[in-house]
């Protein structure tokens, strides 16, 4: 079944072109890898799916992208709704420094004033198990959220994107400021999520595109080169440049 269908989609900022005429389908609950070299509009199309990328100062595009059926830009579609509906985790973990771990993990459902005080635990735990993150700070939960090593601060950004019950989870590079044992600890918990959420990584690694992805596409100067079955794409890719950006001739 498909959670997403984009079709014909390209983005700008300002004059600068960065997708050009992107088409693929996102099937639910699988774990969906975007790979390419720097530049090539990988994060920009993972910000198009929750519309954050309206956000940018001379950010434009055009053509469609539809969720459940939906047109993300029908007039029926709020973008605040929409980005509780598709979450997302970035680069670099950005707890809020100021507030509790506890906090941290219910700060979504705060800022939009929908949280009971009677609630606040029971979502708090609930999100910090399902981010694989509750038996490590169940007893220090008033501690600041920054408090936390870099690998726990990304399980907890995590949690918070699951507190507010999402359908999509978008991760842009979450593992890149991270040493090997947290990716690792990363990496299994999309293995988990994916039973439950869709999940959209963007990743500059190739071996973690092929741990963790059901589906691999390979974007290359704004333009899709080619979606595939992520071990048909890494074992016989069906175009010629994307065989030579996956043995390392460029990139």
């Amino acid at each position: 079944m498909k959670q997403f269908e984009i079709q014909n989609l390209s983005a700008w900022y300002h004059q600068n072109q960065v997708l050009s005429g992107v088409s693929l389908d996102i099937t639910l609950k699988t774990a969906t890898a975007i790979i390419g070299p720097s530049g090539c509009g990988k994060s920009t199309f993972i910000r198009c799916l929750n519309r954050m990328h309206e956000l940018s100062e001379g950010a434009r595009l055009e053509g469609k992208i539809i969720l459940d059926g939906e047109d993300l830009h029908g007039q029926q579609i709020d973008p605040v709704m929409l980005r509780r509906r598709v979450g997302m985790v970035f680069q670099k973990p950005n707890p809020f420094p100021h507030w509790s771990i506890l906090d941290n993990a219910v700060s979504g459902l705060k800022l939009t004033h929908r949280l009971k005080h009677s609630d606040k635990f029971s979502i708090a735990e609930s999100a910090l198990r399902k981010a694989a993150l509750w038996n490590e700070v169940k007893d220090r939960l008033n501690q600041p959220g920054v408090s936390l090593s870099g690998g726990q601060q990304q399980r907890l950004c995590i949690a918070r994107a699951l507190a507010v019950e999402p359908e999509v989870i978008l991760m842009d590079e979450p593992c890149s400021a991270l040493d090997p044992i947290a990716t690792a600890r990363i990496e299994d918990l999309i293995h988990d999520l994916k039973k439950n959420y869709t999940i959209i990584i963007v990743t500059h690694s190739m071996q973690q595109a092929a741990r963790v992805s059901d589906q691999t596409a390979f974007l290359l100067h704004g333009i899709l080169v080619e979606m595939s079955d992520t071990n048909q794409l890494f074992t016989s890719p069906k175009d010629s440049r994307t065989e030579d950006y996956i043995t390392g001739k460029f990139g």
